[in-house]
């Protein structure tokens, strides 16, 4: 690895640890789905790689939450595995959405960013509730990019595999 692969949050695998396969390194990452979390990792097929992690701001059941908390941002983790060099190059990529309806309509042509992000975003909103017309807390949201990143990087470390990120270059 280089001289400033703290800016872009590279790892060399571990010493000690043995690579495991792609296809097992696949199923690991694979693994982080779950109903509950906010992001999920899927094949990166459309996007010319092998895997993405994303805001699940697509996803039906996360409009509500997501539209509540004013997500302007979309904010994904495009992974391609070098098995040559035993390592997952990843790039962030993020663009903004607007909300219809309550609905998401994304556009990375309207304004999108490529390279290497770290970023956390916050709030909370008062408002009266439906229920009771009490004033108080409605929501409180936190997104925070290492959520998604921290989770893949050490997944991809204790496979035995390096975590690069890119900025400029092609995955």
């Amino acid at each position: 690895m280089g001289l400033f692969d703290f800016l872009s949050g590279s790892k060399s695998a571990r010493d000690g640890v043995s690579r495991v396969p792609v296809e097992e390194l696949r199923a690991r990452l694979v693994a982080h789905n779950r109903p509950t979390s906010p992001w999920q990792v899927r094949d990166g097929a459309p996007e010319g790689v092998d895997l993405v992690a994303e805001w699940r701001i697509v996803d039906a059941s996360w409009y509500e939450i997501f539209a509540r908390a004013g997500l302007e941002k979309v904010f994904q983790v495009l992974m391609k595995f070098d098995a040559e060099k035993g390592e997952v190059r990843a790039v962030d990529r993020e663009w903004t959405v607007e909300w219809s309806a309550g609905v998401p309509s994304l556009s990375l042509a309207a304004s999108g960013f490529r390279g290497q992000k770290a970023e956390v975003s916050f709030g909370t909103a008062y408002a009266f509730r439906e229920e009771d017309l009490s004033y108080g807390k409605v929501y409180e949201y936190r997104f925070n990019t290492a959520e998604i990143k921290g989770p893949l990087k050490e997944t991809v470390l204790a496979a035995g595999w390096g975590w690069k990120g890119v900025a400029f270059s092609k995955l």
